[in-house]
């Protein structure tokens, strides 16, 4: 209760009345006269009447105590064991304050920032963020319910503003150890065919380091070595880049037996095959107008070395003109065909006929390069169907069609089998989507028996036009046909004639884009895009492999002819392995280094300096037989000793205003009875 004035006239005028008023009472006093007293007691209540008092009663009810109760959800508590030790300990948590009514947890549960693509454990954020609305007297303490592991750990002195203990709740076991590997350092990109190097380093966490542990490379799903790592050491690795494009390597640490987790026993690291000065050996059997086109395009490219001969004068050609001047150079046969032809990546046969130039040991060299994992181009004209054709020398050996010794001769528009409306190599080239295509027309095909391998484009009366094939571990081309030139020349409006002869070159060197069957994956932010190629039929769902070790079956959705893809936002971030039939990739979600995998073992040395300050504790939910929590200590007033056992929760003396009652002392008959009162006494005082 409380007593407070809402005079009738200013301060300054009572104050005034009331010296007045003492003037006159004491002066009364000094001389004597009868009813002083009565006389100041009558003024003294008109001056309180004057003054308005009024009795203020506020009705308050108390506040509650406000507890955090921060429970963390990040991808390291996500194994099965602490999933379940979380789940229960939050259970028995909150059972235990509810016998409390004056607290009021409040439980944050935190995850891995969606929109981060480094993973970590933000606890004491989602600390602050829960308690902004609350003033810091309200809050009587806060509870992690974490494995230790945390990320935004501010400094001892810098901790929460609330004066109130810290509790930590640690699960898994005191004695976990977790073994995983790592990428230290290794190139982005590399020479195709080059020696490389990169480091790896295995981890032991929890254990003493000792020892070696195997650890498997693969290089595009391939095993290419197996190391022996002494934990906590660096490793050094050699090796080549097979080819160019994206090169997935992944490096595998066996397992240890009972460790945490075995997701971080993997890893990942995409390296870009880069081709330098690629060689390509072109031999025109006569100059052509289609010559010049294959020139052009390998020409333009600045990392192609291009080795150009084109016969000029053929040796049944009797003019008299002496060997020595039949060219400007002699053309080295042996150097090209035998001493270096496996430094050439792709080897182009330009309307070439067997005339003996080349000694028909030769074609047999040829033959072995491809199957042993060279590249070979037809660009056939009337020449092949001929009885000079090279399909009759050993070189016929690796080609997929053989001619017939006819050419056919009509205008047609070339166009995409179904198979090539499926093959990377055609799928999609600009002006096959319409009938006719929209491109000039061609005047002439070499006949050719039922041809191996894959018909991706076809002439007048479904006739081959080009076939891909492959023989060993080399791949064939045949172009049928010499008028690729009208496309160069915009004939009828030309055609992709570019996009084609590169596209050829590219799959014949086993760029991985132009894989008939393949499935890769990238990511692109937190989006996992799997894409799967196929000239079959539909592939059927695919199973993603998540870094926490559950699999989920996915199915894919056509995005084109021979195309199907995956695009799904993941929640977790790490290692993915994605597998459809028998192909599977690995992809990494997020920032490699993100510190959410770098230690999974769980701790109580996190969190121990800010209990110890705040006097609060830290204690394992799982003692061996099931969850154990400390038991809760309600006190009052600020938290002086810490409790080894309990948790100690300081209670708040915060109260709300409900509503305030008043009472005016001297209003209404009250305050006028005892006015008339006292006057009455002095008159009848001064009346005797």
């Amino acid at each position: 209760m409380d007593i407070q004035f809402a005079p009738f006239l200013p301060w300054s005028i009572l104050a005034g009345l009331g010296v007045f008023s003492a003037i006159l009472v004491i002066v009364s006093l000094w001389r004597g006269l009868r009813g002083a007293t009565l006389r100041a007691l009558a003024l003294g209540f008109l001056l309180l009447a004057l003054a308005n008092p009024t009795l203020m009663q506020e009705d308050r009810e108390p506040l509650s105590t406000i507890v955090p109760v921060v429970v963390d959800r990040s991808q390291s508590q996500d194994t099965p064991q602490r999933v379940a030790q979380t789940d229960a300990a939050l259970k028995a948590l909150t059972d235990r304050f509810s016998r409390f009514p004056r607290i009021e947890t409040r439980i944050v549960e935190v995850r891995d920032d969606e929109n981060s693509d480094t993973p970590s454990t933000r606890l004491f954020s989602a600390l602050s963020a829960a308690t902004a609305d609350v003033p810091p007297a309200r809050v009587g303490g806060a509870v992690f319910l974490t494995d230790g592991q945390i990320h935004d750990l501010p400094g001892v002195d810098q901790g929460p503003a609330f004066d109130a203990p810290i509790h930590g709740l640690i699960t898994g076991r005191a004695d976990e150890f977790d073994r995983r590997v790592e990428v230290v350092r290794a190139p982005r990109f590399g020479i195709v065919g080059e020696d490389q190097e990169m480091t790896l380093r295995v981890f032991d966490d929890g254990r003493q380091q000792g020892g070696t542990a195997p650890v498997t490379v693969r290089m595009n799903g391939e095993v290419i070595a197996t190391l022996q790592a002494t934990p906590g050491q660096p490793i050094p690795f050699g090796f080549t880049v097979p080819r160019g494009g994206n090169n997935v390597m992944e490096f595998s640490v066996a397992e240890l037996p009972g460790e945490v987790t075995t997701a971080n026993n993997r890893a990942v690291h995409v390296i870009d095959g880069i081709r330098q000065n690629l060689r390509v050996l072109l031999v025109s059997g006569e100059p052509h107008a289609g010559e010049r086109a294959w020139r052009n395009l390998l020409k333009s490219d600045a990392s192609v070395d291009l080795v150009h001969f084109t016969i000029l004068r053929p040796p049944e050609k009797q003019d008299g003109t002496p060997i020595n001047e039949l060219s400007l150079i002699a053309f080295p046969t042996r150097e090209l065909f035998v001493e270096k032809i496996n430094d050439f990546d792709l080897i182009i046969f330009d309307r070439y006929q067997h005339r003996g130039v080349l000694p028909i040991l030769y074609y047999d060299y040829i033959a072995q390069y491809v199957e042993n994992g060279g590249a070979l181009l037809i660009a056939a004209g009337p020449e092949h169907a001929g009885a000079d054709s090279i399909a009759s020398t050993p070189l016929a050996a690796v080609l997929p069609a053989a001619p017939t010794g006819d050419m056919h001769q009509a205008g047609f528009f070339p166009r995409l089998s179904d198979l090539g409306k499926k093959h990377p190599v055609t799928r999609g080239l600009d002006g096959s989507a319409s009938e006719p295509p929209s491109w000039g027309r061609w005047f002439r095909t070499v006949d050719v028996g039922v041809p191996q391998g894959e018909t991706v484009m076809q002439g007048d009366g479904d006739r081959p036009l080009l076939v891909l094939d492959r023989k060993g571990e080399g791949r064939v081309a045949m172009l049928l046909s010499d008028q690729g030139w009208l496309w160069a020349r915009g004939f009828e409006g030309g055609g992709p004639h570019v996009s084609l002869y590169r596209r050829i070159a590219h799959w014949l060197m086993k760029e991985p884009e132009l894989e008939e069957e393949a499935l890769t994956a990238r990511a692109i932010g937190r989006t996992l895009e799997a894409t799967r190629q196929t000239i079959g039929d539909d592939p059927g769902p695919a199973t993603i492999r998540y870094p926490s070790g559950r699999t989920e079956t996915v199915p894919f959705s056509a995005a084109g002819p021979g195309l199907y893809r995956i695009d799904r936002r993941m929640e977790e971030t790490g290692l993915f392995e994605v597998r459809n039939g028998e192909f599977s990739t690995l992809v990494h979600i997020g920032a490699v280094d993100a510190p959410e995998f770098k230690a999974m073992i769980s701790t109580t040395d996190t969190l121990a300096p800010y209990a110890q300050k705040t006097r609060g504790l830290v204690a394992r939910v799982e003692n061996g037989d099931g969850i154990s929590l400390p038991d809760i200590l309600p006190v009052r007033g600020e938290v002086r000793v810490a409790d080894p056992n309990r948790m100690v929760i300081r209670m708040t003396d915060e109260t709300v205003l409900r509503g305030i009652d008043t009472t005016p002392l001297f209003a209404g008959f009250a305050g006028l009875a005892a006015l008339l009162f006292a006057v009455s006494a002095m008159w009848w005082r001064e009346g005797r």
